[in-house]
């Protein structure tokens, strides 16, 4: 079964002025198409050709090059779900429970993932994650996530990329605000779907 590079639910342009078309276009259709194509061919004709992506990642935790680009096909994927031109604000319902439930409340919530995600050395991920009936934030190295053995561990619902590919032509070495921008973007719809998946 070949991995396929997910269609964007938006243009390259429609999540200005937060991320710029040219990071987006760049992002894209070279390095998310890149891990999708490198994952395909690692996998091709061995015993790990079949799996979904999920068992993939525990599997072949061991394998970098499986980790590396199957950890970078899976958490793109789920960032661009999450992001929209009509995003921002703050959840409601189910989701606004669970938050205030974990952290106290939404502002708490926000600063923890903002911290988990400014303070990531190198490149990596910050998520916010489900486990044992809560939600957590955790961040992990390069292409790694919560699903991989050996890691923050629960089921991922929000991630954002603090990889300098994903916001240096933008923002420069200002990280904190790449990721204050994220909050205009985050889809908590989608972040409520994935919640009860």
């Amino acid at each position: 079964m070949a991995f396929e590079l997910p269609q964007l639910p938006y243009s390259y342009d429609a999540l200005e002025p937060n991320f710029d078309a040219r990071t987006m276009e760049i992002h894209y259709s070279k390095h998310h198409a890149a891990y999708t194509s490198k994952l395909n061919d690692v996998i091709k004709g061995t015993e790990y050709e079949n799996l979904s992506i999920e068992e993939l990642l525990v599997k072949g935790y061991d394998i970098p090059a499986i980790r590396n680009n199957g950890g970078g096909y899976y958490n793109h994927c789920l960032f661009w779900e999450i992001l929209s031109p009509e995003g921002g604000g703050e959840p409601e319902g189910e989701l606004k429970d669970l938050i205030n439930n974990s952290f106290g409340s939404f502002e708490n919530f926000k600063n923890e993932f903002s911290n988990a995600a400014a303070t990531r050395f190198g490149s990596g991920w910050a998520w916010l994650c489900l486990k044992d009936g809560k939600l957590e934030i955790c961040s992990t190295p390069n292409q790694d996530n919560p699903l991989m053995p050996n890691e923050c561990g629960g089921y991922p619902i929000l991630g954002l990329d603090v990889w300098e590919h994903a916001y240096y032509l933008k923002y420069q070495n200002r990280r904190p605000e790449f990721i204050e921008a994220f909050f205009n973007l985050i889809n908590w719809n989608k972040v409520q779907e994935r919640l009860n998946n």
